[in-house]
């Protein structure tokens, strides 16, 4: 069976501006034709931009009525949400998109500090093949941060998904250095699924071969979306196949988001 992933920070539904970019982002999510689509800094609520954009006009609402991933979801999709920051006008946090049904979720705190609320959100999905557990991550801006919650996420995997059983964890890691992909592998027996797709190129595997050297691992470059050099977001698979995987970059992308979004596609093993 062929399972297509998508991951996007949405940077909250506005843009650089602070102008509502929501119903733009929709028509962008259904564009990836994902079966499963990871989200993060989704505005939960935000009562400040839904008073001021939310009402209708010309037959136009640049604000929805619903919350977002709600608004995400439509009638195709299944939606979960964890919360993760609250303020006095809203709140915002992850979620998940899953044309299969959840089953169950739950989102824990793994909040480093009082300034970067942070969780981990776990949907235990059913497919028609079986279970998948997939884990909705934003981790913290400072490095030590995000190895404890790195930490705790490999806890997380190893306590609710026991027995090699399949696994999809994507998200923002701002993992700029790539510091933490080694010891998630190790851990938890994933792949990045950049590092399995490679460069694509035929004629650089065999110059790798004739040097004898092996295929750098990188993730691919998702931040700023205009123009992409950092390699903060990422898409770890377990019990998987991976046959494609790209960034989705461009002026149309740099207007939604300062992430680029990653789309997979993954074959259940």
């Amino acid at each position: 069976m062929k399972i297509k992933v998508a991951t996007y920070n949405i940077h909250k539904g506005v843009n650089y501006r602070s102008k509502p970019r929501v119903v733009a982002l929709k028509q962008a999510i259904s564009a990836f034709d994902a079966d499963l689509i990871f989200l993060q800094e989704v505005q939960g609520q935000h009562d400040r931009i839904a008073a001021r954009f939310g009402e209708e006009h010309h037959g136009h609402r640049h604000w929805p009525q619903s919350s977002q991933h709600e608004f995400f979801a439509g009638e195709s999709h299944q939606s979960v949400y964890g919360l993760n920051a609250q303020y006095d006008h809203g709140h915002h946090g992850n979620a998940l998109l899953s044309r299969f049904p959840i089953a169950k979720w739950t989102n824990t705190d793994v909040s480093d500090h009082a300034y970067e609320a942070r969780g981990i959100l776990h949907s235990i999905v059913e497919t028609p093949q079986g279970t998948i557990h997939c884990y909705v991550i934003h981790l913290g801006l400072f490095e030590r941060s995000r190895v404890r919650q790195a930490e705790a996420l490999i806890e997380a995997v190893n306590s609710s998904a026991p027995n090699n059983e399949p696994v999809i964890i994507a998200g923002d890691f701002n993992d700029w250095r790539n510091t933490l992909s080694a010891k998630l592998r190790k851990a938890l027996g994933v792949v990045e699924v950049f590092d399995e797709v490679g460069s694509g190129s035929s004629l650089g595997d065999l110059v790798r071969t004739l040097a004898r050297r092996q295929a750098s691992i990188r993730p691919a470059r998702t931040f700023p979306s205009a123009l992409p050099f950092f390699r903060l977001d990422r898409i770890y698979v377990r019990g998987f196949k991976v046959e494609s995987a790209e960034v989705l970059h461009g002026p149309m992308w740099a207007k939604l988001s300062d992430h680029a979004p990653l789309v997979a596609t993954l074959k259940l093993s």
